[in-house]
């Protein structure tokens, strides 16, 4: 059974390759510049488009649950924590999200609820109990920006850990420099978000970035695909990561991590820190998800 995105089009964007076929000045990253070389385009791929609304639910709901078997396979999962939303399209003021309790490795689109703008599960699967932490964040960061279709939040290791110092991260690589001027520190922590306040504190607090550090709690990436919203977040995680490592490398060397400069850093960030880049990059993760689930996520 092929998936849903196999009857829908993808929508072309057209770069430049020289007459003879080989890639030339061709960037190798999804929105770098590209120099008019020939004649001879390529088409490259961009997310799906649907005009039935209803189909496109059905094809974004499995790209939910897959993301959730990929957050699993991480080792992004503690528990019952976390979670990760789908403005719904056919009623944008409503969201489809994982139930409290059931296991991300074996998710299926068929499990997940649908929450309502009042916190009220009125779809989903046999399942319909809401974390009620979910509700007042994701709620909270859809209402605050409305080109979002997607938010996670989960208690990653590396993220977890880096936000305790409560500090912005440095741009100190080519990949974190996604994150450069694009990235949020709430630096607050109440318990476990159990109130509209501290959700709407959050989405104040994230403005119009992509992704947020929340002290002492954890990581919050948002976009306006599932799946630049996934690569932001295990990007992040990982940027977390080797801030810590170089940190403690450099603390043993009496020394400081070598930070990017401004303007190198706002350029590489035009180039990796694009929706489209984030989109296209989580690509192989999702693919090689599909490929171990089979049809079962569809279920």
């Amino acid at each position: 059974m092929a998936p849903p995105s196999a009857a829908e089009t993808e929508t072309p964007l057209s770069l430049p390759f020289s007459s003879s076929g080989k890639a030339g000045t061709a960037p190798l990253e999804p929105s770098l510049p590209v120099l008019p070389s020939a004649a001879q385009e390529v088409s490259f791929p961009k997310p799906p488009t649907f005009t039935d609304k209803y189909k496109e639910r059905e094809y974004q709901k499995g790209r939910l649950a897959l993301a959730f078997r990929i957050f699993a396979k991480l080792g992004y999962d503690e528990g019952v924590a976390g979670h990760i939303t789908l403005r719904d399209p056919v009623d944008p003021t409503s969201f489809w999200v994982n139930p409290f309790g059931v296991a991300w490795p074996y998710l299926k689109a068929s499990d997940l609820i649908l929450v309502n703008a009042e916190g009220k599960v009125v779809d989903g699967g046999p399942v319909r109990m809401l974390n009620v932490a979910a509700y007042m964040i994701h709620h909270a960061v859809h209402t605050a920006r409305p080109e979002v279709n997607c938010v996670a939040h989960s208690h990653s290791i590396y993220g977890r850990a880096y936000c305790t110092l409560g500090i912005p991260l440095q741009t100190t690589t080519q990949d974190s420099c996604a994150f450069h001027n694009d990235l949020a520190l709430y630096k607050s922590f109440n318990g476990i978000v159990l109130s509209s306040d501290e959700g709407s504190e959050i989405a104040s607090a994230l403005g119009s970035k992509k992704a947020a550090l929340l002290q002492n709690h954890g990581l919050l990436t948002c976009a306006k695909t599932i799946e630049a919203c996934v690569f932001w977040y295990i990007s992040l995680d990982k940027s977390c990561r080797v801030a810590l490592l170089a940190a403690a490398a450099a603390g043993g060397l009496g020394i400081k991590a070598k930070e990017i400069g401004e303007e190198e850093a706002v350029y590489t960030a035009k180039t990796v820190g694009t929706e489209i880049a984030g989109w296209f990059s989580a690509l192989p993760t999702f693919t090689v998800m599909e490929r171990e689930s089979g049809d079962d996520y569809l279920k």
